[in-house]
Parts: structure tokens; sequence; C-alpha cells
């Protein structure tokens, strides 16, 4: 192994719902059933990334009902920025990256919410701009979904007009000088007048800047698209991959895209995806995947025959591939998880273990001791495959603790994670630079 002693890898964590990444979260021992309209516990969870030194939270926003309330808990937060704002008066170092639609908000309203959340964190706020794609949201609204193409172009003067209301107060223009009399100084405000196709504005927010300037720019989207967007204008990008080539491709990628928008390539940092079941060993761990996944696995069955070329049934699932499967499966070329499926079921798991292993999840799974999520990170960190990761781990209530407790010391002993913050602003543990308005280098 090489050990790299001046880059750092960042760790960030999903903030969703109020059980944990799994739907079956809500049913293990220990966790309060009522947490997912319990804000306390959602501080207590931030408290617990923050006793690990973490970068960021991130909170996604699924306002639809993703899946089956009679029996899986939703796994979409309460609401991004009320629940970051509670957040943010029981921390102090931790980032709070929320999600904001540029389909179904208007640019001003999200630019005063998420002003005034980065002055109540002292400068800690992220924005994950994104567009809207799910129909199910767009009822919610009463409205259809544009296509692709104008949700984007949407997107692009949203973040723009965003940036130029959060920029209407340069750095000093806040004098609040009780001796002068003098509150602001009108040479360094700024009022908007812009005008786009699909948006436009005029007027100034009445809002200073934060101590990092203003909140830092994430994306999560995909596709050329979203690609450019981040390359434009995200500090951070929120990833989903499952193979170290695809990010390292993918993290390429958006470097050449920050030069080609005139950007230093290491202000956007790309972050993968981590779902974590820390145990003392892989039985455990598995065990404990299971008990959360429930009657899943009878409907994730059929799933993984398709991915391996085979029909498989419910009745199969507590017994391993034949050896007859196994000559026959064929990993598909269409799922990049197939080959880690068929490896797995090459090691003799029962089909129940082998979806356990989380095979079929959107992200890689490390699941048993922390020493092996410890060398996940480290090798994708070192190949230059991440800047870092975002961490799913399984439970709230113990899966948090876990992580900080088992993997972190090891992390911060191979010297690849710091030990304590540095700053105190989310640009502060980014590494990137404070931003007031839009930045001058990126052509509109």
């Amino acid at each position: 192994m090489r050990f790299n002693m001046t880059r750092k890898m960042l760790i960030g964590m999903v903030f969703n719902g109020g059980y944990g990444p799994q739907p079956g979260a809500w049913r293990m021992p220990g966790v309060d059933p009522m947490n997912y309209s319990n804000f306390d516990s959602q501080v207590r969870y931030a408290q617990a990334a923050e006793r690990g030194k973490f970068q960021f939270l991130f909170a996604p926003d699924f306002p639809a009902w993703q899946n089956d309330l009679e029996t899986e808990a939703p796994l979409n937060i309460n609401e991004p920025l009320v629940t970051f704002a509670a957040v943010a008066r029981e921390t102090q170092r931790i980032g709070l990256v929320a999600t904001g639609s540029t389909t179904f908000n208007e640019p001003f309203g999200l630019a005063r919410q998420f002003k005034a959340l980065d002055l109540m964190s002292h400068g800690r706020v992220g924005w994950n701009a994104v567009p809207t794609s799910d129909p199910a949201v767009a009822a919610l609204y009463g409205i259809g979904l544009p296509s692709r193409e104008k949700k984007y172009e949407r997107l692009n003067e949203f973040i723009q007009l965003v940036q130029a209301f959060w920029g209407s107060w340069e750095l000093g223009a806040w004098l609040h000088d009780k001796e002068t009399g003098r509150f602001a100084d009108p040479k360094k405000l700024r009022p908007i007048n812009l005008k786009g196709q699909h948006l436009a504005a005029s007027g100034m927010l009445p809002l200073p800047p934060s101590e990092q300037g203003q909140p830092v720019i994430f994306q999560a989207g995909g596709g050329s698209q979203g690609l450019e967007v981040a390359g434009r204008y995200a500090s951070g990008v929120i990833g989903a991959v499952f193979t170290i080539e695809d990010a390292q491709a993918q993290r390429r990628a958006l470097r050449n895209a920050a030069e080609r928008s005139g950007r230093d390539p290491d202000e956007i940092k790309f972050f993968a995806g981590l779902m974590t079941t820390i145990a003392r060993n892989r039985r455990e761990g598995l065990d404990r995947r299971i008990a959360l996944s429930g009657q899943m696995f009878s409907r994730h069955i059929l799933y993984l025959g398709q991915m391996l070329g085979l029909q498989l049934s419910p009745d199969q699932l507590d017994a391993p591939l034949t050896p007859e499967q196994l000559a026959a499966a064929r990993p598909s070329t269409k799922d990049p998880r197939s080959a880690q499926a068929l490896k797995i079921s090459r090691e003799g798991w029962s089909l129940r273990d082998v979806l356990a292993h989380g095979v079929i999840d959107y992200h890689p799974v490390s699941i048993g001791a922390a020493v092996e999520a410890a060398d996940h990170m480290e090798e994708w960190f070192e190949a230059g495959a991440v800047d870092g990761f975002w961490l799913s781990p399984d439970v709230f209530e113990d899966g948090i603790d876990a992580f900080v407790d088992g993997v972190i010391p090891i992390l911060q002993e191979r010297g690849i994670f710091h030990r304590d913050y540095e700053g105190t602003t989310l640009r502060d543990h980014l590494g990137v630079p404070a931003q007031y308005g839009s930045d001058p280098r990126v052509c509109c």
C-alpha cells in the first residue's frame, strides 16, 4: 500500500428519514419507531457523525412516496432545511448539504432559505442543485414535467440567479457600525436585474455573506448535461458508481469539465457511495442485513436471476447455485453489478446470503469487520477514483457509531483521514475557495 500524507479523504453521510437508508431499519432492536417525526433523534445522529469528524451530512429529497408504507418506513427526510435548522443549532463543525429542486422552486425563495441557514450555521451549508425527474413529484405540484433539455436550461438560469442573489451583498457591505450610524455600505450592495429564457428576477437579497461567503454548490445529476452543470458550478458531486474503474472515469470527466469552464479541477470533489454494515465478522453482518431486509429478498431474487442470465425463484433462497447453474451463469453486460454478483455466488453462499451482500444495491456494500470498509475506501482513494465517500450506514441508531468507532481510527492511523476539523466552514472542510456571487471564471 502507498500512503499520501498530503491529500486527505473526505467523508459525508446520507441523512434521510429517521432510521437509516435500509427500509427495515425502523424495526431493528433499540430503534424508536417514532423517530420519523422526532427531530431530537436527527440531532443525535448528526452529533454522532460530527464526533467522527465527517465533513458533511447529505440530505436527498424525495417528497413523493417511494416505497410500501404498509411495511416500510419512508426513506425521504422530513424536510431538509427545517431538519438542518434543528441540526445547525446543536452542532458546531459538520457541513449540511440539502437538496433543492430547480424544477419546482423559485430562485429568490430558495436563495433566501439556503442563505439564512448558512448564516444560522456560520457557513456550513451546501445546496445540492438538481432538476426533478419523478412524475409523482410533479403531480404533487399539479404540473407536468418539462423535457430534460428544458429542465437543464432552467437549472442553469436558476443557479445563476441564486448565486447573483447571494452576491448582492459584497464582502464588507455589512458595516453595523453604531458609532457612525452606518448599517451597510451602499457601494457594496448589488441589486440584480436578470432575465433569461425561463426565469427572471430583480431586486436584492437582504442577507449578508456568511463566514464562507455563500453556500457551496453540490450536484447529483447524471448524463452529459449533469456533467456540464457540475463542471460549471459544483464543488461537490454525489456519485453513484459500482466499480473502481467507473469511479475513475467519472472523476476524470468531472475534472475535465471543470477545466473547460475555466476552473481549477481540484475545486471539484467527487464522492462515491458506500453502504456499510459494520459487525464482528461477515456472517454476523449478513445476518443483520437479512433481518433488515425482511421479505424483500423474495422479490429481489428474480432480478438477481436476470443479472446472472438464470431463472431463479424464491424457493431457492436458502440454497447456493447448483454446479450446473454456476456453469451456465453469465453476468449481464447491461448491469455493472453483475460481475460482483457472480463472484459472490461462486463463493458458495446461499442466494439469500448473496443478496444480503448487497449485490443489487446501487452502491458498493461493505459487510463485516471495520477493516474491510477501511480497505475498500483506501483502495478507491489511493487509485484516484474518489476524493471521498458519502456513507449509508444501515441503521443510524448504532451503525453511525460502529463506523465512527471502528473505521475512522483505521483511516486516521493510515494517514488518509484527518483527526480533527482544521476550519469552521464547509468550504474549509472541502478545500474550496470563498465565493461571493457568481464565479467570475464561469461564462454564463
